[in-house]
C-alpha cells in the first residue's frame, strides 16, 4: 500500500507559478513511477506528467509541455510538478499518482496508477 498526500494548490492570477508537491509513504520499493493527472469542472480526468523513479524519464501532456515540469527527489520520496505561465484553462484539481512495478499500461492512461492522493485545487484567475 502507497499512500500519497499533495499541497501546494492555490488561486493565482494568469501567468503565474505555482509548485505541487506529492509526499509518498508505505511500498515506496514497489513504485515504477509517479505522475500528476488533473480534472477540471465538468471534465474527465486527464494526464499531466510522469517522471520514471529510477532513470529519472519525463512525460507529458501536449498542453502543459515547455511550462511545467515535473522531478523527484527518492531521498524524500517527493515528486514536485513545477507549474509556470499558468491559464485560466488549467484549472483543476490536481491528483498525485503512483504507477507500480510490472504495470503494462502506458505512462499516460490512469488505468496504469493504482494509488492517489486526495488532490489539490488550482484556481488560475484571467
Amino acid at each position: 500500500q502507497v499512500q500519497l498526500v499533495e499541497s501546494g494548490g492555490g488561486l493565482v492570477q494568469a501567468g503565474d507559478s505555482l509548485r505541487l508537491s506529492c509526499a509518498a509513504s508505505g511500498r515506496i520499493f514497489s513504485l515504477n513511477s509517479m505522475g500528476w493527472f488533473r480534472r477540471a469542472p465538468g471534465k474527465e480526468r486527464e494526464f499531466v506528467a510522469a517522471i520514471n523513479r529510477s532513470s529519472g524519464s519525463t512525460f507529458y501532456a501536449d498542453s502543459v509541455k515547455g511550462r511545467f515540469t515535473i522531478s523527484r527527489d527518492n531521498a524524500k520520496n517527493t515528486v514536485y510538478l513545477q507549474m509556470n505561465s499558468l491559464k485560466p484553462e488549467d484549472t483543476a484539481i490536481y491528483y498525485c499518482a503512483a504507477r507500480p512495478l510490472g504495470s503494462s499500461a502506458s505512462y499516460y492512461s490512469d488505468r496504469g496508477y493504482a494509488s492517489w492522493g486526495q488532490g489539490t485545487q488550482v484556481t488560475v484567475s484571467s
